[in-house]
């Protein structure tokens, strides 16, 4: 736990690093497309005196002065499944937006879908005697969280503090600075599958780039594509991306769940290609420009030039009606929904006091499916966009872009982490030299 503690540390500390040469890229490593957003920061992230990284650190503004999507390659699931191929591709993204930029990125910050994401939830107390709430308290708490034995092949993600109760005052989002007996905290905690990481970082390696942090696609769609109302008052975020489809569920402006279901659009796609015997490409655009999920009497009547170039005349100018391809794509999207409900079911969604259900991502362009959404999750249900922010094209504003935005937003606001908080001396290994040297430091 400490290698990982350690590693996500000096991430945080190579995105200062980035914001203080005032440029960083954004990487949403899709199944589907690959999209990159460099973005130029105003320069008001100031390390304090001991170059330590604080709470919320480096908050700043920022404009996208660069952004390029291309297809994706070799991610299958939302995991690299074919390192050469998505190394070209991020490459390909990458390049194309420093071009526009007119500048050179050396530090990336890159999001993924998949990896089979699982969420804990901690809690920890820790006795105060009336004392004022200090930064070393709040680490001190931190590291008292009982970690479960979440397995040696997954990594802790996020690790975030969503609550402190100090006494009997619960539902504080910063207990510094404050006096109390008792300091208590829950703590969400996502792990994912290690090798999925690995893979990524060691693929962006080959980039010649430096990691500076890495997240959880549902997260950083949630972060985008929900209102401040729905963050505070209880919604979930549902991401319906090409490979995977990301539910993530927040309240009081944290993430308390996360979870992934293995289907997309993609999936939709390649029914219609098999149901149509088209090639991918074409089906894709059928579904792109007649798709939908609701039938009427006019569909019946509606044909499609299925087209194609094989050379046969007859196979060549085949047509479809619209209701064929609703009905091939509407049990598809319903299997993805079923899922959807039940992961919501089992984090205990009914119990919050306001169940907005947000649908965004690629997929979530699907004509009526709000409507189908609404009927099979049962809740109130919107179909989100990303937050507009500085400098984004016009051709970045569409849903498909909600976790590339909210990973621009993460980088420049990023919420508290556990390794934001110096870890306790006696959380070290007991021979360890730095324990040494924080005891020495704490007690002199």
């Amino acid at each position: 736990m400490n290698d990982l503690y350690d590693s996500q540390r000096s991430m945080r500390n190579m995105r200062k690093m980035a914001m203080q040469r005032g440029v960083v890229a954004i990487l949403d490593v899709g199944s589907s497309k690959i999209a990159c957003l460099v973005l130029r920061f105003d320069g008001s992230a100031k390390m304090d005196e001991g170059g330590e990284i604080g709470s919320l650190a480096g908050q700043s503004g920022f404009r996208v002065i660069g952004a390029a999507t291309t297809r994706s390659r070799g991610v299958r699931f939302g995991e690299i499944c074919a390192m050469g191929e998505t190394e070209r591709a991020i490459r390909t993204a990458l390049q194309a937006a420093q071009k526009m930029a007119g500048i050179r990125v050396d530090h990336v910050i890159a999001c993924f879908a998949g990896a089979e994401p699982r969420s804990y939830g901690l809690d920890a107390q820790l006795e105060m005697d009336g004392d004022l709430v200090s930064e070393q308290d709040v680490a001190r708490v931190l590291a008292r969280c009982d970690v479960p034995d979440y397995g040696e092949d997954r990594e802790v993600l996020h690790a975030q503090p969503v609550n402190f109760a100090l006494d009997h005052r619960s539902g504080l989002s910063d207990p510094r600075g404050q006096l109390g007996n008792t300091l208590s905290v829950d703590m969400h905690m996502l792990t994912v599958d290690a090798a999925a990481v690995q893979h990524l970082a060691h693929c962006i390696k080959r980039c010649d780039l430096e990691l500076a942090g890495v997240a959880s696609s549902a997260y950083v769609s949630g972060i985008s594509a929900l209102v401040e109302d729905e963050q505070e008052l209880g919604s979930a975020c549902i991401d319906l991306g090409g490979g995977t489809t990301g539910v993530s569920i927040f309240i009081k402006k944290h993430m308390i769940y996360a979870d992934a279901v293995r289907m997309g659009g993609d999936h939709v796609t390649s029914d219609i290609s098999m149901g149509l015997q088209v090639p991918m490409a074409n089906a894709e655009r059928i579904k792109t420009f007649y798709g939908g999920v609701h039938a009427t009497g006019m569909d019946d009547r509606e044909m499609i030039e299925i087209g194609g170039d094989t050379g046969d005349y007859e196979h060549d100018r085949r047509t479809a009606s619209r209701a064929e391809l609703i009905g091939i794509m509407r049990p598809r999207v319903e299997e993805i929904l079923e899922e959807v409900r039940a992961r919501l079911d089992a984090a205990g969604f009914d119990h919050l006091p306001s169940q907005q259900i947000v649908l965004t991502g690629g997929g979530s362009q699907i004509p009526g499916l709000d409507g189908l959404a609404s009927k099979i999750l049962g809740q109130q249900v919107r179909l989100g966009r990303p937050l507009r922010v500085h400098g984004l094209p016009q051709a970045a504003t569409g849903p498909g872009f909600a976790s590339a935005v909210g990973l621009a937003l993460f980088a420049a606001h990023p919420q508290d982490e556990w390794w934001d908080f110096d870890i306790p001396a006696d959380r070290y290994p007991a021979r360890s030299l730095r324990r040494a040297v924080r005891w020495f430091r704490d007690n002199w």
